[in-house]
């Protein structure tokens, strides 16, 4: 007896296993004008798929670079007080802006001696007049309609900022050498560094809510990309079985003949590799040039990590094997034909069921976990969702036979796609898997981000009615003379000036410093009626306020005599101006309202005139501009006035809501990849119409011989697609309206549908489908012809 012989065996059978692998990659790339035209359809849509996985891999790194590179550059003082001018320090004004849209990140520099630290992505400060720019801002000053933001930032260019500099391609942004800017350190955004960066970087908990979102959303554009590449793997396949009902006539087995048929399928997975590092690639390179939703990235980005590259480089290879084995499990290959040309066996509903009932098994408890109750199970939450859109796969051919073999007669284009169904009712479900998956995965997520989004979105209390935009002047500065200024300006329409101060009743300066405080707000009789019901008002007049919010003291310091403290901005030498005003007689009562930021204001109300000169100097005001938006740039026009009143103002757009940064970046990144997955689904639907009908190009040109108009062959086309599409939309949203229900439930949320929402989704879908089936249809027309009859 040999003892070897086991192993020898063993061994024989490996090596049995690996040739029939390798036949099949042969076949794959030696099988004449159709073998590679079958092997290029499933490399471009499998390549297609593994670029989208690549992209996604490398977005995780993107983040974390512009994050990092958003951190390297930070220039705020993170100490109480700013470190004392020494010459290893640099004075930074923040002047950020807008133009168009689109925002602008703007810096003062003033370096106060020779090892001043410089900011990332700047080799030198520019000197004052002169400024150094991102590549984008370069190229946008120099655009024709430019006018507005080249008065605004009327430097000479001297230099570019580098990409470490910069977080993003198209970020527009500048330094710009300016002086005098000690003057204003610790005031208004303007601060004292020794060197930039955060020296204490912080990382905040995830909420729980934005961490499923971010779950959901990634398993949802995920999931269709590997729909997609499962069947790509499976192109070809009717003529794949012909070819294997071949080799069973010279002597192949039943389990040779499947592994051969893998590796026909590796062989395309293989060069669908190679095709989707090219894709990738190229999409990186064109990434860098584009910008999507206000974000940009520098192709260096994108880099995937090495180890998620390799489980793709693995992943997708062994899902082909695996998928064609099982493709192949219910049929039976022998030597004259393909026993698939039979009816088929019905499918089977149980079991289908059983994947999107363990979903929710999975994700049930979770129910009413909230922001209350910790984070949640990324495990159970990625594999609950993951069922669930699996069981759309799982359930769809199911639903696509049932109803193909209950559909009746009608005309011949009807008939023809009808009857093509019910033969292979499988493929055309394979088709719509993809976009059923995705479209569901979008409605749930839609749902689940319209339930939770008003936790993240705040009303501000402005009332955008009667102001548009928000100024803030200066102290010192003329009232009268500042507000004509934006009054004279193109595209305002009205100006309300409020200059403030704050009122103690002893000296900021003591010890102990005022016990009691209010509020003095200074404006013509207009702009405080905006304030305040006032029961009559001219220049001169004196008011004090009851009804203020924080500031409710104005009442009991109204004592005629009584000698109130003003503190003005601190000096250069780090010293306050202060001043004393003494309450008059006659101060008139008045009822505080809601102003127009939704804030009820305390304490007294002057109109100019009755201003004492000392108090004047130490005021800052804000001024509240009604825009006509009818005016083209409206908005740059009173942006370029804050500019020349005070190169440090900041002008603030006004808004009703405001919505959390997290939040917003969440739904970005899901309209972005959105976008990339409907890509995706029309590139890959496109590829996989044309490859059904090199298929029946013989069948097609057939019935063409026979007398039948090409108009009914493309109507029944239509017919092919447009039937299973209909029946994969409709379980589609019965999926993505049960997963987003129970996403709502899992987030503590009311459970609601936006149906203008869903339907759109739904439309959009449909329309990728009618565009792809148009683009088909030159294709289709050129197999019809008599040409297509010939064969070898």
């Amino acid at each position: 007896m040999n003892p070897g012989g086991g192993p020898a065996r063993e061994h024989s059978r490996a090596w049995g296993r690996s040739r029939d692998l390798g036949l099949g990659l042969r076949f794959a790339f030696s099988g004449g004008r159709e073998g590679w035209i079958r092997a290029v359809l499933t490399a471009v849509g499998v390549g297609l798929g593994v670029a989208v996985l690549l992209l996604t891999t490398a977005v995780p790194n993107a983040l974390a670079v512009r994050h990092e590179r958003e951190q390297a550059r930070t220039d705020y003082s993170w100490t109480e007080a700013s470190p004392a001018k020494a010459d290893d320090t640099v004075v930074v004004g923040h002047v950020d802006t807008t133009f168009r849209d689109q925002d602008v990140r703007g810096r003062l520099v003033e370096p106060e001696g020779p090892r001043a630290p410089l900011p990332p992505g700047v080799d030198a400060y520019p000197a004052k007049g002169e400024m150094v720019v991102s590549p984008a801002l370069k190229k946008l000053l120099a655009a024709d309609g430019s006018a507005l933001l080249r008065e605004r930032l009327p430097y000479r260019i001297v230099g570019t900022i580098g990409e470490d500099g910069l977080i993003g391609s198209r970020e527009l942004a500048y330094y710009a050498g300016a002086a005098g800017l000690a003057a204003h350190v610790d005031s208004g955004g303007v601060a004292r560094l020794t060197k930039f960066g955060d020296p204490n970087p912080t990382t905040e908990e995830t909420d729980p809510v934005l961490l499923l979102l971010i779950l959901v959303v990634i398993v949802v554009l995920l999931m269709p990309v590997a729909v997609f590449i499962a069947a790509a793997v499976r192109f070809g396949g009717e003529r794949r079985d012909r070819r294997l009902a071949a080799l069973r006539l010279i002597g192949s087995d039943g389990r040779m003949t499947r592994r051969i048929a893998a590796g026909e399928a590796l062989a395309g997975a293989l060069l669908g590799l190679v095709l989707g590092t090219v894709f990738f690639l190229i999409g990186r390179e064109v990434a860098g040039s584009v910008e999507v939703m206000g974000m940009s990235v520098w192709p260096s980005y994108l880099n995937p990590s090495p180890l998620l590259a390799a489980l793709v480089a693995l992943a997708v290879p062994t899902a082909a094997v695996l998928v064609t084995l099982f493709a192949l499990r219910g049929v039976i290959i022998e030597p004259l034909g393909v026993v698939r040309a039979a009816k088929p066996s019905r499918r089977r509903l149980w079991w289908r069921l059983l994947l999107p009932l363990a979903g929710l098994a999975m994700l049930y408890p979770m129910m009413g976990q909230g922001h209350a109750n910790g984070e949640f199970n990324e495990y159970l939450v990625v594999g609950g969702v993951l069922l669930l859109l699996v069981g759309v796969t799982a359930l769809l051919p199911w639903l696509v036979e049932k109803v193909v073999g209950r559909l009746g007669p009608g005309g011949i284009s009807w008939q023809l796609a009808v009857r093509r169904l019910q033969l292979s009712s499988g493929t055309a479900a394979r088709m719509v898997n993809g976009i059923a998956v995705a479209v569901a995965g979008a409605i749930a997520l839609q749902m689940l981000f319209a339930g939770v989004e008003s936790e993240y979105t705040k009303s501000t209390g402005q009332d955008v009615n009667l102001a548009q935009m928000q100024v803030s002047v200066p102290s010192g500065a003329s009232v009268a003379a500042t507000a004509q200024k934006f009054a004279d300006t193109r595209g305002v329409r009205k100006v309300t000036a409020l200059w403030e101060e704050y009122l103690g009743d002893a000296s900021w300066k003591s010890e102990n410093g005022p016990e009691l405080s209010t509020e003095l707000t200074v404006g013509d009789c207009a702009a405080l009626r905006e304030v305040a019901k006032l029961p009559s008002c001219k220049d001169g007049d004196l008011f004090v306020l009851d009804g203020g919010e924080y500031t409710a003291d104005g009442p009991k310091l109204n004592k005629p005599g009584k000698k109130l403290y003003a503190e003005g901005p601190y000096s250069a030498s780090g010293k306050s101006v202060e001043a004393v005003w003494t309450v008059p007689e006659g101060v008139i009562p008045a009822h505080s309202i809601d102003d127009m930021t939704g804030q009820r204001r305390g304490g007294f109300l002057m109109t100019p005139s009755a201003l004492p000169k000392e108090i004047e100097s130490l005021l800052s005001g804000e001024l509240y501009l009604a825009l006509d938006e009818s005016v083209p740039d409206a908005y740059d026009h009173a942006r370029n006035t804050a500019a020349r009143v005070d190169p440090l103002a900041e002008p603030m757009n006004w808004a009703p809501t405001r919505q959390d940064t997290k939040f917003a970046s969440i739904r970005t990144g899901l309209l972005v990849g959105s976008a990339c997955v409907l890509l995706l689904i029309g590139a890959s639907l496109l590829v996989s119409q044309l490859e059904q009908l090199r298929e029946r190009k013989k069948l097609l040109s057939s019935l063409v011989a026979f007398g039948t108009r090409r108009r009914t062959l493309s109507l029944s086309v239509l017919w092919q697609t447009a039937i299973p599409i209909a029946l994969g939309l409709l379980l589609a949203m019965a999926v993505g309206l049960t997963l987003g229900a129970i996403l709502l439930k899992m987030a503590d949320a009311a459970v609601g549908v936006d149906w203008s929402s869903v339907l759109a989704m739904t439309g959009c879908a449909a329309a990728v489908v009618l565009l792809v089936t148009l683009l088909s249809l030159p294709p289709l027309l050129r197999l019809m012809r008599p040409e297509g009859l010939r064969t070898e």
